[in-house]
């Protein structure tokens, strides 16, 4: 007969792991090794046998105990802790161990693993919204009202669902705790698998006779106006999220959320990146070369920006707090980086083109076209010399 692994390398967790570690790791391997998950493989047999031996043995505080004492030997017959007896020292038909299968494997065998009680009191669903806003709104905020149809508690029946007059009933069949339990024989021992009452549905309640206003559901339906407070520096994609504004929740329960989406519209001139703002500015040539005064715009409005004399074409300028707010704290802003580019003027007036060729001159070049003076007449002079030359032949 083979070598029993140590316990706490079948699980694959060190001996100081506590109950948590335990459950995770025998889950896993719970999951991946079971006959209903590999049928006719023996291999995965063993391997889930082995595994449920160690998890059984290592989740009973006084089993642990003893097996860090004195190993396997604990668990044979006659061993030095007194033997606990049983397949590998653990009995696959307690209660214990049928808690454990109930919990771990309740959706191998049809059912949720969830022991809380389906009729407790429970939170709403949540409600999603969106919302439509400026760039400008995005960056300092603003007020926003949606319409959208929420549920309230029937007025007629106070939300019992039943008609005025009459009650609810206790559920025979689950005895109004919402769950029933089976027991399921199986090659370990008796598994008990807990499911939703299917004739409440987990409420617990049997309404006999409906209300005529609500159906039964306890609830009705109608279109609301919610007042929307979107924060300065909201980004697009972002959600807003309103507190109970949701679906009302059950047996008592508190109402969802409403989580508005913020959709922010694009503009023509400004580009987000997080907290700062890119934009390019158009500068002539003149005050690129001689520097000068111009206006920018920002989010706050045009401001002033001093030129130095000799720009160039793509020079980035940051102005300082210009950019979008903190969404944590309004008083911190990002930047405003802005591109200069200088623009060529595509149509002239004669006077311009004659003062742009004077200071083209003065700079020492020559417009297209115009050879230098003494260049004009030594090629005239050549030409000449060549037809005389021509005519002496």
């Amino acid at each position: 007969m083979a070598e029993k692994r140590d316990y706490y390398q079948v699980l694959g967790v060190d001996r100081g792991a506590d109950d948590a570690t335990l459950k995770k790791a025998y889950r896993k391997l719970a999951k991946k090794y079971h006959p209903d998950m590999n049928p006719g493989d023996k291999d995965a047999e063993q391997k889930f046998k082995e595994a449920t031996e160690a998890y059984g043995v290592l989740s009973d505080p006084e089993k642990r105990k003893a097996y860090d004492q004195f190993g396997h030997a604990a668990f044979e017959n006659g061993g030095g802790a007194g033997g606990y007896g049983g397949f590998g020292g653990f009995d696959f038909n307690s209660a214990d161990m049928g808690d454990i299968f109930g919990d771990i494997f309740g959706d191998l065998f049809g059912g949720g693993r969830s022991r809380r009680a389906t009729n407790s009191p429970m939170k709403g669903a949540n409600l999603r919204a969106a919302v439509h806003i400026t760039f400008q709104e995005a960056v300092f905020g603003c007020e926003k009202e949606i319409e959208l149809t929420l549920k309230d508690p029937c007025k007629t029946c106070g939300g019992t669902g039943a008609k005025p007059g009459t009650s609810p009933e206790t559920c025979p069949k689950c005895n109004g705790t919402g769950q029933v339990v089976y027991t399921q024989q199986s090659m370990f021992g008796m598994v008990r698998n807990v499911q939703t009452c299917p004739d409440c549905g987990g409420t617990g309640k049997i309404i006999r006779e409906k209300c005529s206003d609500c159906r039964g559901t306890g609830y009705t339906s109608s279109r609301k106006k919610i007042q929307v407070s979107v924060p300065a520096g909201i980004d697009d994609g972002q959600s807003i999220r309103i507190r109970e504004k949701g679906e009302p929740g059950t047996n008592g329960g508190p109402r969802g959320d409403l989580l508005v989406e913020v959709r922010v519209a694009r503009h023509p001139i400004f580009q987000r990146q997080d907290m700062n703002i890119f934009s390019t500015a158009p500068i002539t040539y003149a005050q690129a070369a001689l520097g000068g005064t111009i206006r920018i715009s920002t989010v706050d409005g045009d401001v002033e920006y001093e030129v130095k004399p000799g720009t160039q074409t793509d020079t980035k300028i940051r102005l300082k707090g210009k950019g979008v707010p903190s969404l944590r704290n309004r008083s911190v802003r990002g930047d405003h980086y802005v591109t200069l580019v200088v623009q060529v003027p595509t149509k002239l007036n004669e006077e311009a083109k004659e003062a742009l060729r004077a200071f083209d001159a003065a700079c020492g070049n020559r417009p297209a076209g115009k050879p230098a003076k003494g260049a004009e007449k030594e090629k005239k002079k050549s030409f000449m010399d060549k037809l005389k030359e021509t005519f002496e032949d």
